[in-house]
C-alpha cells in the first residue's frame, strides 16, 4: 500500500488509518488489548501503518495500548496521529461528558486547549505511547474559552522542540481552520464522512483542495452500520453508545440496510464486502486523504487493508450515487 503525503506537510500516511477509538473501551462496551495489538500488527503487515488515537479513548488506555505495540515493532514502523483538547486532569468550563479507562473510575472531561493543557497533554501522550514525537498532533475539538492562536503557539513550540511532526485539527469548521493556519500550517482536518453522512462537502473539502490540507475521515462506516452486519434485530452491549445515534435508530437504520443490499452486487461483483466497498468509495471522493476505520481483532484489521485492492467503474460509480439520492435519513 503506497503512502500518500499529508497535505503540504512532509507527512506521509496510509491511505487507510487504523482508527483506535474502539480499543479504548469506553463507549464501545469494552476492549480486548491483546486482541486490539493483533489487529493493528495485522494492518502493519498490509501496509496500514498509520495508526489514529487520542488520549480521550479510554482515559489514556488507547495510547496505552499502543504503546506497547511500538515496543514489539518499533518506532520506524508506524505513523502515530493523536489529540489533544480533551482533559479530564485540568477542570475548565463545564465538564462536556464522563468517560473512564476500562474498569476504572468516572472521570469527567473539559474541553481546554489552553498553552499550560496542551504542554502538559503532550508530555503524558509520549509517555503513554513509548515514543519521544508524535508525527500528527490534532486538537480534537474547538475550546470555547481559549482563542485557538494561543493553542497553535504551543504547538510551533512542541514542532520547533521535534517533539510533534506535523498540526491538524478535528471536527473544526473553515473559519477556525482559517484562524490555526495563521500560525501554524494546518496538515490535516479530521472530520465524519461517509456514504451516509457528507455534510463536509458543502464547505470544509473545496476549503482543503483549495488550500492543499489533507482530510482524514472518520466513520466512513458509519461506526460500523455500512457493513450491513448491524441488522435491525442487533443486540448492543452494554455501555455501547452506538444504540442510540442517529443513523442507528428506525427507520434510519433499516432505510440504510435496505440501500446496502442494492448496492450489494458491486461488492459481490468484486468478491469484497459492503464494509470494503464503503472504505473505497470513501478513499476515492475528491479530496480525501484517508480513511480512518477501526478493527476489533485481525480478521477486520485484514479486511480493511484490502479494501483498496480494487477499483469501481464509472457506472458502478453512477449506480451507487443513485441508490444515495434516494437514500432518506430523518433526524
Amino acid at each position: 500500500m503506497d503512502k500518500v503525503q499529508l497535505g503540504q506537510s512532509d507527512l506521509h500516511i496510509s491511505p487507510i488509518v487504523f482508527g483506535a477509538w474502539a480499543i479504548g473501551g469506553w463507549m464501545w462496551g469494552g476492549t480486548d488489548d491483546v486482541l486490539a495489538i493483533d489487529a493493528m500488527r495485522a494492518g502493519i503487515d498490509l501496509g496500514v501503518t498509520s495508526i489514529d488515537t487520542a488520549p480521550v479513548y479510554g482515559l489514556g488506555h488507547s495510547e496505552k495500548v499502543i504503546g506497547q505495540l511500538i515496543k514489539e515493532v518499533g518506532r520506524d514502523q508506524v505513523q502515530i496521529l493523536t489529540k489533544y483538547g480533551w482533559n479530564w486532569k485540568i477542570k475548565s468550563g463545564e465538564p462536556l461528558l464522563k468517560g473512564s479507562e476500562p474498569g476504572g473510575e468516572v472521570k469527567n472531561i473539559y474541553s481546554y486547549a489552553g498553552k499550560d493543557g496542551v504542554i502538559q497533554e503532550v508530555e503524558d501522550s509520549l509517555r503513554r505511547l513509548n515514543t519521544d514525537y508524535i508525527d500528527l498532533y490534532q486538537i480534537h475539538r474547538p475550546d470555547p474559552l481559549t482563542p485557538i492562536e494561543e493553542t497553535m503557539e504551543a504547538i510551533e513550540d512542541l514542532i520547533r522542540q521535534g517533539k510533534v511532526r506535523a498540526s491538524g485539527v478535528s471536527n473544526h469548521t473553515v473559519e477556525l481552520m482559517k484562524s490555526a493556519g495563521s500560525t501554524v500550517p494546518v496538515a490535516s482536518s479530521q472530520s465524519p464522512y461517509s456514504m451516509v453522512y457528507r455534510k463536509i462537502e458543502k464547505d470544509i473539502i473545496p476549503h482543503c483542495i483549495e488550500n492543499n490540507i489533507g482530510i482524514l475521515a472518520y466513520s466512513p462506516l458509519q461506526r460500523g452500520l455500512l457493513t450491513g452486519k448491524i441488522t435491525s434485530d442487533y443486540k448492543f452491549k452494554e455501555g455501547d453508545h452506538r444504540a442510540n445515534t442517529r443513523f442507528f435508530k428506525e427507520p434510519n437504520r433499516s432505510r440504510i440496510n435496505e440501500f446496502l443490499q442494492k448496492i450489494k452486487p458491486i461488492a459481490d461483483d468484486h468478491g469484497v464486502s459492503l464494509g470494503q466497498l464503503a472504505i473505497n468509495w470513501t478513499v476515492n471522493r475528491p479530496g480525501i486523504t484517508a480513511a480512518l476505520v477501526g478493527a476489533r481483532n485481525r480478521d477486520q484489521a485484514e479486511q480493511n487493508a484490502r479494501s483498496l485492492d480494487f477499483s469501481v467503474s464509472d457506472s458502478e460509480e453512477q449506480q451507487i450515487s443513485l441508490e444515495l439520492s434516494k437514500l432518506v435519513i430523518e433526524d
